[in-house]
């Protein structure tokens, strides 16, 4: 005699839920074995319970396993390490600006003081001047 269709939606009642959680995890784990055994495959199971215990399965080296499986589906960086590269570009990009920023404000403050200067110059050279002195201003020489 065989068994009959089970209907497949979600278990509306939690203690039946959860036996059935249990029973269908120990035959996946039970399956994933066999598999490994009969038919010398590398297999990792990994589970995880409605409330986030885990359950895992693996012929060979979990680890091993999964960076073989990375590998082969072309993931080559974990999401930590996609994370840390968007924030290295992040930290590069606002490194730049402020490099901008300064070199801006640099130029900024050498125009400011050679406008300084030149306003500094102006209120010596008239006082000079009206005395009928002389001002030069590359050499710097003040004369009466």
């Amino acid at each position: 005699m065989g068994r009959g269709k089970v209907e497949l939606k979600r278990i509306e009642n939690p203690t039946n839920r959860q036996v059935t959680f249990s029973k269908r995890r120990s035959g996946l784990l039970k399956k994933a074995f066999e598999l490994s055994v009969l038919c010398d495959a590398e297999v990792a199971l990994l589970v995880f319970s409605p409330s986030g215990k885990s359950y895992q399965f693996s012929s060979h080296d979990i680890h091993r396993t999964i960076t073989r499986y990375k590998t082969e589906v072309g993931i080559t960086k974990s999401v930590d390490e996609q994370g840390m590269e968007v924030w290295r570009n992040e930290i590069e990009d606002l490194r730049r600006r402020v490099e901008a920023m300064e070199a801006r404000e640099k130029a900024f403050c050498w125009r400011k003081s050679i406008r300084a200067g030149h306003e500094r110059v102006e209120t010596i050279r008239a006082p000079i001047e009206s005395r009928g002195g002389t001002y030069s201003f590359q050499e710097e020489t003040y004369s009466y």
